[in-house]
This record gives structure tokens, C-alpha cells and sequence, in this order.
């Protein structure tokens, strides 16, 4: 069975502007997805930010094996309650691909729990992306680095918190550098955020950029991605520890009753 994976795109600078629309006339998150598509072992399909509920039901979700998510515009149009209903599927298992300005989307900054702030410049630089991490599976097939001839600068420090895993880290001509590809657990759900992605500039056209999105969306796969029990927070009765004890002492709750949340 395909990895069900689902691209979540703003989709505003696709039809607000000429350079974007003219580079990505189906927009970033179909030409995603296609790149995505080309995997027979990936079933990529697309959300946006217009559709109901942003295209993000619960049964959409619960269908969804991985999530990639770009955004940048208008992060806070987002529904609270979607962001909510992302988190828990995240904590349940399912995967989360960050993508480029998807740094400050809400979904992050709520599983991050920090400020996901950095520096930016918005003038065409090169940008080299070294795989500091070339054994890991999310680097497979890349090589010691590529290049982007144009690209936003993203720079340190970004305000997150530290990674598991870094796979990739950026030098820009202007003399910054940026950890490029990090890779966190929230839960049971695998999180890798992916930092090239400037919609002025054709980067989800470059072989690269797509190689390490196939790969991200495999490593992010979890085939046990119901894991439910994360929510529960029992209340053990005491006839029910796992050694014999006596109750003692004065408590707030009756036996069985749910704890407060």
C-alpha cells in the first residue's frame, strides 16, 4: 500500500503574483505533489488553505500517512482548531514535512513550542546545501551537496528547539549558514522541517529538492500511525497496580472517576 500523503499549500502568491504564478502555474503544492507521485511507493494528493476546513477534515487526516505543509502570506488565516486536529494525529503518528517559511505556520510553532524565529534576505543568492548527515535516509542518493543558484537567505540563529537529528546545513553567498534539515519526534509522529522552498525561485522544479522530499516522506512514514493511547490518562484503580499496595491517605478522586484536563 502507497504511503498516503497529503501537500498542504497556502496557495495566495500562486494567484496574487506574476513571477509565482509563472513559475508554479498549478501551484507549489501540485508541483510537490507530482514530484511526490513519481515514487510508485507515494500516493500524493493536495489541500489548500481556500478549501473547507483547509482541506483537513478528521477523515482526511485520518487517512493521511504523511503531511507536508507549506505556507507563508497568512499563517494566522489558519483555523486554531485545525491546528489543533494536525497536533493530535501528529502526536498519533502521523508525519509532518515543514516546509521553507512553514517555519512560523502555526502547526510548527505549536509542536515546536518555541518562537521558530531567523534571519532572511530576499536577494537571489547561491546557496549550497551540505548533507552533514550523508548516512541518514532523508540524504540518500544526494551527494556531499547541491547548489541553488537562487534562493531566499535563511540564517542562525533559528529559534527551535534542538533537533535530533541535523541533516543538512546551508551557506549562502552573502556568508550565512542555516541548519537546513532538522529532524524532531513529538509523540509518535516523525518531524522534518526542510528549509529551500522560496516560491520567487523554481526550487521544487530542482532534481535535488525532490529527491530529499521522497525521501523525507519515507522516513517521516510510520505504518503504526494510530497510536491513540497517547491521549489517554487513566485513573488505575487500586486493585489493579501491578504489585499489591493498600490505599492510604486522603485523594481528590473517587475510584474510576477521570482526572481534570
Amino acid at each position: 500500500m502507497p504511503i498516503r500523503t497529503v501537500v498542504w499549500g497556502e496557495n495566495i502568491h500562486e494567484q496574487t503574483n506574476e513571477v509565482v504564478r509563472s513559475i508554479y502555474p498549478n501551484g507549489m503544492h501540485n508541483t510537490i505533489a507530482a514530484a511526490l507521485n513519481t515514487d510508485v511507493s507515494i500516493e500524493a494528493t493536495t489541500a489548500t488553505l481556500q478549501e473547507p476546513e483547509h482541506g483537513l477534515t478528521e477523515a482526511r487526516l485520518a487517512a493521511t500517512d504523511v503531511l507536508l505543509w507549506w505556507g507563508h502570506k497568512d499563517h494566522g488565516a489558519v483555523s486554531d482548531e485545525v491546528v489543533e486536529r494536525v497536533a493530535k494525529r501528529v502526536w498519533e503518528g502521523m508525519g509532518l514535512i515543514v516546509l521553507h517559511s512553514g517555519h512560523f505556520s502555526k502547526i510548527f510553532k505549536r509542536l515546536m513550542g518555541t518562537p521558530c524565529a531567523l534571519k532572511w534576505r530576499e536577494a537571489g543568492e547561491r546557496e549550497r546545501v551540505w548533507a552533514i548527515n550523508p548516512r541518514h535516509p532523508i540524504a540518500e542518493g544526494i551527494g556531499e551537496n547541491f547548489v541553488l543558484e537562487n534562493e531566499e537567505m535563511y540564517g542562525e540563529q533559528f529559534s527551535v528547539p534542538e533537533p535530533l537529528e541535523t541533516v543538512f546545513i546551508s551557506w549562502f553567498a552573502g556568508g550565512e549558514v542555516f541548519r537546513s534539515g532538522l529532524t524532531w519526534r513529538r509523540g509518535a509522529g516523525n518531524i522534518f522541517y526542510f528549509r529551500p522552498g522560496h516560491e520567487t525561485y523554481p526550487t521544487y522544479h530542482d532534481g535535488n529538492v525532490q529527491k530529499v522530499l521522497r525521501n523525507s516522506v519515507k522516513w517521516a512514514y510510520n505504518a503504526d500511525n494510530r497510536y491513540t493511547a497517547i491521549h489517554d490518562a487513566p485513573n488505575v484503580p487500586v486493585e489493579n497496580a501491578l504489585e499489591p499496595i493498600v490505599e492510604r491517605g486522603p485523594k481528590l478522586h473517587e475510584a474510576g472517576e477521570a482526572g481534570y484536563r
